[in-house]
């Protein structure tokens, strides 16, 4: 099966060797996202509710380029850094995914690559699903 690389344009990517998402056959695997922007800062500080949204926008874009959509994701693992605002995530974990509902996965963890931020997601879709 071809092997479809996708890339935000990330300068970490090549540094790192990685793709934002990846598409063999009918598998779709984006891989652990986070609130930054272009230059690379983060979007909403300290607002686990902002970084969520603004990883799900990304997530979206990195699904379309790979020919999927939210509804053909099965599976979100978050990872965050305060557990105790795991309400703030879920909110817009369920505005994205409220009649989809993937199998999910939250779990708190030290630290993210920057202090500032609060939450990663992955997301793994499949695609022609009878």
């Amino acid at each position: 099966m071809p092997r479809q690389n996708i890339s935000s344009g990330s300068p970490w990517e090549p540094v790192v060797g990685y793709s934002r998402a990846v598409r063999i056959g009918s598998i779709v695997r984006v891989a652990g996202t986070t609130a930054t922007d272009e230059a690379g800062q983060v979007i909403g500080p300290g607002d686990p509710y902002v970084q969520t949204r603004a990883i799900f926008e990304k997530v979206g874009r990195a699904l379309a380029e790979a020919g999927a959509s939210f509804s053909d994701v099965i599976a979100t693992r978050m990872f965050v850094t305060d557990i105790s605002r795991w309400e703030e995530i879920a909110r817009a974990h369920n505005e994205v995914f409220h009649d989809i509902r993937p199998a999910a996965t939250m779990v708190q963890v030290q630290a993210l690559i920057s202090p500032e931020l609060m939450v990663e997601i992955e997301v793994e879709a499949v695609l022609d699903r009878e």
